[in-house]
Formats: structure tokens, sequence, C-alpha cells
């Protein structure tokens, strides 16, 4: 359900569904738009990622910025949703896909999803776009914000090329406002914004997984961690200081 709808209540108090979905349960219930049937042979304790965080990445740079094969890709932040990215760059061909992130231990996992190049903007003294822009004759084809950093937007759309570069947005904040220069816009630049990966649920979630079960897609390499939910604040402390890439959580 959307939020203030809710079907739960605990001691007598309404309780609301993170997402309209409420994963941390065993029980919940749904906008009929949230259920999709997925082949039976799927393990759950994996395609459960599909659900949100590695179709969403994914889906930004294949649905969305529609990446073209051997165009050049940035990825700003590398979690779970930005190594989806990355994945989803690779799948489409990019023949550079550069990853962008202050924690350098990120690195070697966006080798296995297929970055080809590193960049931490606390190397360089000049703005992240204009390490891009040098590095790649004018910007990138396509860049992807998977931070939920209004600033990091912001240097996502300026590290693409004038004149076609598309800059997708697909980390979630409301906290700010997001702003450029028109001349940004102007010059032939395309800003986009993707919720989901542009997949329908219904129809996207049992193609991602029989994308996986057909070892067209990676998940097993997202998992870091697997905890019994008790310890679900250790594992959001994981996650919150770049430790983990995903954990996945047990109800049993």
């Amino acid at each position: 359900m959307s939020s203030p709808d809710s079907r739960f209540t605990c001691k007598g108090q309404k309780v609301l569904q993170f997402a309209g979905t409420s994963t941390f349960s065993q029980y919940t219930v749904v906008n009929q738009i949230a259920v999709a049937k997925v082949d039976p042979a799927a393990p759950l304790h994996k395609v459960c990622l599909l659900g949100c965080g590695v179709s969403t990445g994914f889906g930004a740079a294949v649905n969305t910025a529609k990446v073209e094969p051997g165009s050049t890709c940035a990825v700003f932040g590398l979690g779970a949703v930005g190594l989806a990215a990355v994945m989803g760059c690779h799948s489409a061909g990019a023949k550079r896909i550069i990853a962008v992130d202050l924690n350098p231990d990120k690195f070697e996992k966006a080798k296995v999803f297929g970055a080809t190049e590193f960049v931490n903007p606390n190397d360089h003294s000049e703005p992240i776009s204009q390490v891009l822009s040098k590095m790649t004759n004018g910007g990138v084809d396509f860049s992807l914000e998977c931070v939920g950093n209004v600033g990091v937007m912001r240097n996502a759309l300026e590290s693409c090329i004038k004149g076609w570069g598309v800059s997708v947005m697909v980390g979630w904040t409301d906290m700010h406002d997001v702003a450029t220069r028109p001349i940004q816009l102007i010059a032939g630049r395309t800003w986009k914004g993707s919720m989901f990966g542009g997949f329908k649920s219904k129809d996207g979630v049992p193609q991602m997984v029989k994308a996986y079960l057909d070892k067209k897609v990676k998940l097993d390499e997202f998992i870091t961690h697997n905890m019994p939910l008790e310890s679900v604040n250790d594992a959001i402390e994981l996650l919150k200081h770049g430790k983990c890439i995903r954990t996945i959580l047990s109800l049993e």
C-alpha cells in the first residue's frame, strides 16, 4: 500500500510500509502492481535483489539511457544500484565504462561487472566533470548518477558531451532541489530520470529472473553478507559505512 495507507497495526498503532512493500516481514499486503510471478526454479535468496536495486541500475542503463554499443559511459556511485548500472552499460556494449566513487575499495568489485576505468574525485583538485571531459575528449556519451546527491546529479550532467550526451538521475533523494545552468541543456545534453530502471514490474522482474537463470546478468556477485533478521541494524551499519554491497536477511 502507498503511504499513508496501511493494512498493519502493532499494539493498536498503524505501521507504515516502506516503499509500499515492507519486505522486512514474513507476510505483507501490497498493491497488485507490486506482485510478479517468477520462474519457480529461481532461488529466492538470490532473485530477491531484483525487487529494486539491481533492476533499477541495470534498467537505467539499458531502458532509460539506452546505452549504445561502442559508447563511453560514466557511473557515479558504486553501491548495488551503481554496480548494476555498470553491468547494464557492459551488457549494452559500451566500450569505456568509467566508475566514479569516493571509496576506492569499490573499484575491484566494479571490474567484475564490466568497469574499464576508475576515478576517485578526492584524487583531483578540479571538478570531476572537467576530469572526465579531459579523459574522454569532451565528455561521456552517457552518465548515470546512482548516489542520490543533487550535487553529483549536476556533475553527472556536466560530464556529458555537448550535442548528444545523456545523463540519467537514478539515485533517490527528496531533500534538496536540483539545479544547473541553462546552457548545459541548451548545448544539447539530455537530462532524464529513471524509476525502477524503466521496467514495468509485472513483466520486467520475470524477464530479469530469466536473464539471471540464463547467466546473462549477475546476482551472486552483489551479495557480500548473509544475516538473520535480528541483525538488520548491523546490516544497515555495514551499508552506511561502505562495507557491504548487499546483505541477504533470512526471515526463518
